[in-house]
């Protein structure tokens, strides 16, 4: 088997001899019993002693692992190195010694899946992100397993006074005589379950209540949206609506709402695109309105969602993930394209895409970077997620 074809791991040892030896036994272990190639970084300082090296350049001849020694980083200007206490010295080298980690993560032929750090190497955590590495996901009962980076923010990092906010709540929580959830038992079967036997809750009863939404208002021909009577031209499962929520944090940056703008176009899709305040339509791109005039709308004020997604004309949603917007979406039929932003949204995400198939999502996290327009474009076009007419309108 070649190394393409092989988990790729990097390993980065913090500097001192005992922690190379069992770094190096663990990279050894790691390629010779369970077929993983893997990138073993030495972190030397500018006095590692003459029994580092000579382990290193053992281990190069053994041809189990690519071994990569990162220059020594000056640390003179930050601690005062003959006092300064080990567990400082070694932490403080491990952060600074991150771009160059960097550097050489980006020079790799193959790109890594995974991330190990000893000790002192948690500051480098944050790389396995930067280069889309896997972490591995929460384990929740009933639950299927949850990525960290799909968490609520908060319940992320302990040290924030949001995540003792939301430990809290979830100890009040006990004290319940019921709970009442808005989803029913078909859509979450395995998640009710195992909400009801959970001792450390005693067993409070659970009753789902849902779905609970607006229904859709049925409307005179005098105050009916112009937006269903343009639907109403529209062939059947032709449209896709766009919008993300309605409390004023659904923003996307000026640059990723250009590229939203060129995948729109690229794909050539039907469309109503809901732009509301913060995000203004003169960020859009010189000349999309005009180019897009027979293929779509943007709309800078509210529109009625309920009956939008309702609509026989609507194939596909691209969406924010907000709970009642995901139930609307799911209860009418129509396909997803999920876009989270904020609070829950990645974990409503999360059960879209991977737990009932009914959504596709990009790659990288709306909130971690920009979306291209070639993904945009890509996501609006999979036939199994949006049904797209033969005939699409000429712009």
């Amino acid at each position: 088997m070649d190394n393409s074809s092989k988990p790729h791991v990097v390993l980065v040892s913090s500097p001192g001899f005992g922690h190379l030896v069992c770094d190096l036994e663990l990279g050894n272990r790691l390629a010779t019993y369970h077929n993983v190639h893997v990138t073993f970084f030495v972190v030397v300082e500018s006095h590692s002693s003459v029994g580092e090296s000579e382990l290193v350049q053992r281990a190069r001849t053994w041809n189990l692992l690519d071994i990569i020694e990162l220059p020594p980083v000056d640390i003179s200007g930050q601690l005062e190195l003959n006092n300064a206490p080990v567990f400082t010295r070694l932490t403080t080298v491990m952060r600074e010694i991150i771009p160059t980690l960097q550097s050489a993560i980006s020079a790799l032929k193959l790109s890594p899946t995974a991330l190990i750090v000893d000790t002192f190497g948690p500051p480098m955590l944050d790389v396995a992100d930067e280069f889309h590495m896997l972490k591995e996901p929460l384990r929740l009962p009933g639950c299927m397993p949850v990525r960290l980076e799909d968490l609520i923010d908060p319940m992320t990092d302990r040290t924030k006074q949001e995540y003792n906010v939301f430990l809290q709540t979830g100890l009040k929580m006990r004290e319940a005589d019921g709970f009442l959830f808005n989803t029913w038992e078909d859509l979450e079967a395995t998640t009710l379950k195992a909400l009801r036997e959970e001792e450390c809750y005693g067993f409070i009863p659970v009753y789902p209540v849902g779905p609970l939404f607006r229904p859709v208002q049925l409307q005179s021909s005098s105050s009916r949206s112009g937006l269903l009577d343009w639907l109403d031209q529209q062939p059947v499962e032709s449209v896709l609506y766009i919008a993300f929520g309605s409390v004023g944090l659904g923003v996307l940056s000026a640059q990723q709402i250009t590229e939203m703008a060129w995948g729109l176009e690229l794909s050539q899709q039907r469309f109503i695109w809901v732009l509301r305040s913060p995000n203004k339509i003169d960020e859009l791109p010189d000349g999309f309105l005009a180019r897009t005039h027979n293929l779509g709308l943007v709309v800078t004020q509210w529109a009625p969602q309920s009956e939008i997604l309702g609509h026989p004309s609507t194939g596909g949603f691209l969406s924010h993930c907000g709970w009642n917007s995901s139930l609307e979406s799911i209860l009418n039929g129509v396909p997803m394209i999920a876009w989270p932003l904020y609070a829950e949204q990645k974990m409503n995400a999360a059960m879209l895409t991977e737990e009932l198939g009914v959504a596709v999502r990009p790659k990288i996290a709306p909130t971690k970077g920009i979306v291209a327009r070639e993904e945009i474009e890509m996501m609006i076009r999979e036939p199994k997620y949006l049904f797209i007419d033969e005939e699409s309108p000429s712009p």
